[in-house]
């Protein structure tokens, strides 16, 4: 665990040291997603979707061609936004009404972003091995996040 929670705080200073002095959301996101992809193990695709009205809009992200329109409250993503909520899934196949993007991934990590105290979209993560997130991936995803909506 301690390589883990060191592995995620170093992650996070990248993070921050990228998006220093730089105020473009979409610059930083993109930065972000790249951190994210070169660092992070046994992913197949890292990125954000943005929240427009009623619907999730692909955002920066790394990996192959993705789902550009996810609705509200419809698979993983949509699911993490309507209810603000942090989703852990480790067969994405058994998740009721999943979308799949990319038939390739089998687990998925989706953490909600605030900035500015307003909801503007989600993080997602996705692996092609099962059971890829644990709960020590979920801490330091989340602790990255927390810090990064501070500066966005």
């Amino acid at each position: 665990m301690e390589k883990t929670t060191a592995f995620y705080h170093r992650l996070t200073q990248q993070a921050l040291g990228l998006i220093e002095g730089e105020t473009d959301l979409i610059a930083n996101l993109s930065n972000i997603s790249a951190l994210l992809n070169m660092e992070l193990e046994q992913i197949n695709w890292v990125g954000f979707y943005l929240l427009k009205q009623d619907q999730l809009v692909l955002g920066p992200f790394q990996g192959n061609p993705a789902c550009v329109r996810i609705p509200v409250g419809r698979g993983v993503c949509g699911t993490a936004i309507s209810e603000n909520k942090i989703q852990r899934i480790s067969d994405v196949h058994t998740f009721p009404g999943h979308i799949a993007c990319d038939a390739t991934s089998n687990s998925e990590i989706v953490i909600p972003l605030t900035v500015k105290g307003k909801l503007i979209g989600v993080l997602d993560v996705d692996s092609p091995n099962l059971s890829r997130f644990d709960q020590n991936d979920e801490q330091g995803l989340v602790s990255f996040v927390e810090a990064l909506q501070k500066v966005l």
